[in-house]
């Protein structure tokens, strides 16, 4: 009998409008996502003119501008000849200046953290808005499932995991009863001997910027550590510590940092917004 050809879900941990200068993620669903390369399309394509292709079923678009908005799908594809899943069901991302009433407050403040180490997520209210939820997207799961699903333990608006695993790495955001949800952020869990400590949210141009290699046996910043962007050599810092005084659009990217016969940390995108808060709408 032949296989059925699948269709994936195409979903994005937003339910509201994305904000200008911010990251968001689309993720293209498969029950089994083992093995397929993802493909990805907007609605200016034509279905064989994908916009990009990986092997990771999430795509993010980093800093989103008013020209992101509009409609987007996904299919999944693998084997030689190429085995395509039927294309998802479209997905429209609308994008807009005002900002969220709620923001999601991470501590320990920082993306990376070891594993065994406790984790709160908070979402902090602007406004007299009620009925907040820390929701996340397990990368290794391939789902989206609440705090209170088992993996972290709820009190009011607060998330709390006592004892991180690896399992925890993922998209974590706030979600109201509404559907209104906050702007998403990373966090990446790690079983090896060192991490990069970086901001959760993006940087203000024209702020300082300061990032800290920490060893797990001392969870100090108090070693030699080299700071990589891109994958080339920044600095070599006696201290751990690498500043960058004045941060602009050009420091946007893929970080990381390793501590001589120690190890390495895994890689962090640290994102820059403007200066000045927009307040465009598109129609």
């Amino acid at each position: 009998m032949r296989e059925e050809t699948p269709k994936p879900e195409l979903t994005s941990g937003l339910k509201d409008a994305a904000l200008i200068e911010n990251p968001v993620t689309l993720y293209c669903n498969l029950k089994q996502s083992a093995g397929w390369r993802f493909y990805w399309f907007k609605h200016t394509q034509t279905p064989e003119s994908e916009t990009t292709t990986d092997t990771h079923s999430s795509c993010t678009i980093r800093p989103v501008s008013v020209s992101d908005g509009g409609q987007y799908w996904c299919r999944a594809g693998r084997g030689d000849p190429v085995y395509y899943t039927h294309y998802s069901d479209a997905l429209w991302v609308n994008v807009t200046g005002t900002s969220s009433p709620v923001t999601l407050i991470v501590s320990p403040s920082r993306s990376q953290h070891f594993t065994t180490d406790s984790l709160s997520l908070i979402c902090e209210e602007q406004s007299k808005s009620t009925g907040w939820r820390v929701r996340r997207y397990s990368l290794s799961e391939s789902k989206v499932s609440d705090c209170s699903s088992g993996w972290g333990s709820v009190t009011g608006s607060t998330c709390s995991i006592s004892s991180l695993i690896t399992t925890d790495t993922g998209v974590y955001w706030c979600e109201s009863e509404s559907g209104g949800s906050c702007n998403p952020v990373n966090i990446t869990v790690h079983n090896g001997p060192v991490i990069l400590e970086s901001p959760v949210h993006p940087v203000t141009e024209g702020n300082p910027l300061t990032l800290h290699c920490l060893y797990r046996n001392t969870k100090s910043s108090d070693l030699t550590a080299d700071f990589y962007k891109d994958g080339l050599l920044l600095q070599n810092q006696t201290t751990g510590e690498m500043i960058i005084p004045t941060v602009s659009k050009s420091d946007e990217g893929l970080y990381h940092c390793t501590i001589p016969e120690k190890g390495e940390s895994p890689q962090s995108w640290i994102s820059v917004r403007g200066e000045k808060a927009l307040t465009v709408t598109p129609q």
